[in-house]
This record gives structure tokens, sequence and C-alpha cells, in this order.
């Protein structure tokens, strides 16, 4: 293995959760709850690839339309669900899940250890004589996934401090099918073969990060605003 793609491979994936955790500023999370949700969301790729094997086997649609089955089916539902249920069967019910922000936080570092995988598998192994993979992947599609994350956790926490039974629900919905449909689009510009869509990827992208970046901000936001009342409190 070629130690130098190694570390290009990594890199993204660990610049993203550290500016993730070091964000958490008022009510960090564990430290070894959250390795565990990244080692897991970094295991999640086995059962999602034995899915995505599956689902290309039944993949019965010609050009433009198999491209949407792949975008949306194959990789969004499958990668997004898997990343998602590790978080739902790890941290989502503890007590360490305290606030609206750690949903992000646990999301983001779940999402990034299926990347990092995925990032190695593309740089290391599967096109190691293509010099710029490694910046193309670490400039749009590791940092995409950490937008996934982020939609993906804003919408698992609107759910578990909703009182509201409903609008939880609906909200635990949307946990899954926003990151599908936005990691479904990501992916279809690239498969469609379009010219004219090909030229609305870098808008797009830079349009996910702007909203996500919204999300982030009022969560961090709330995290302080409860910090500060709790110190009130006390």
């Amino acid at each position: 293995m070629d130690i130098r793609l190694f570390i290009i491979a990594i890199t993204p994936a660990l610049i993203i959760i550290g500016g993730i955790y070091l964000s958490d500023r008022y009510d960090r999370e564990p430290l070894n709850l959250l390795i565990l949700t990244y080692v897991f969301g970094a295991l999640s790729v086995i059962p999602s690839i034995i899915v995505e094997e599956l689902l290309m086997k039944i993949n019965i649609f010609p050009g433009v339309y198999g491209s949407l089955y792949t975008a949306f089916v194959v990789a969004g539902f499958t990668e997004e669900y898997f990343k998602r249920l590790v978080v739902l069967k790890l941290p989502y019910n503890t007590k360490y899940f305290n606030e609206k922000l750690d949903g992000i936080v646990y999301s983001v570092f779940s999402t990034m250890g299926f990347a990092t995988v995925e990032n190695i598998v593309y740089v290391v192994y599967r096109y190691t004589n293509n010099p710029y993979i490694g910046l193309y992947r670490g400039i749009f599609s590791v940092p995409a996934h950490g937008v996934f994350g982020i939609t993906m956790g804003y919408y698992l926490s609107l759910a578990k401090f909703d009182t509201d039974e409903k609008r939880a629900k609906k909200n635990l919905r949307r946990s899954l099918y926003m990151p599908i449909i936005l990691h479904g689009v990501f992916d279809f510009i690239l498969m469609s073969g379009i010219p004219q869509l090909t030229m609305l990827f870098v808008p797009y992208v830079i349009y996910i990060w702007w909203i996500n970046q919204k999300k982030l901000s009022k969560f961090m936001y709330d995290s302080k605003s409860r910090f500060i009342d709790i110190n009130r409190e006390e």
C-alpha cells in the first residue's frame, strides 16, 4: 500500500471531524462514543456494498433512467440508510445525546467513517494512477458526505427533541430521505453524462454547503444558549 496515497485518502475526513468536534464547544460528547460511531460508520461500508451489488443486479433501466436508479436508490438510499442506522443504534438513545447539536456531531462522525473507507478504496486502490482523484474527492466527495451527515443529524435532533409525536415522526423520516435526495442529486449530476447538467455541479455543491452551514450555525447557537442558561441556574 502506498502510504502517501493513504494519508491523502484519510486526511479530508479527519479534518472535517476535527472541525465538527471543535464546533461542539459547550457540551462535548464522550470521545469513546464518538470513536465508536466513527468506526461503525466505517464498518457500514460492508453491508452497503452487499446491498448495492444486489440492487445493481436488478437495474433494468436504460440510459439516464439507469443513472437515476444508481444515484438515488443504489448509492443514495443504501449508503444513507446504513450511516443513519449507526447513529440510531449507538448514540441516539443514550444520555449523551442531550442537545440538538449532538445529532449533527454524531451523524458527521458516522458519515466520515464511511467516507474514510470509501476514499481509501478509490484513492489507494482503484484509481492509483490518477494523480487528481485524491484532490477531487478531498474537495467534493468527502465534504459532500459531511453535508449529508449535517442534514441527517439536523432532522434526527428535531425528531428526538420534539414533544409533538406526529411532527417527530415526520422529522425522523426526513432524516433519511433528505440526505438521500441530496446524495442522489450529487451523484446523478456526475453520472448522467449530460453536459448542461454537469455545469450545475459546482453551484449545487456550494448551495448545499450554504444551507447546511446555516443548520450547523443554528444548532451551535442553541448549544451556546443552553450552556448559558444552565450556568445561570447554577
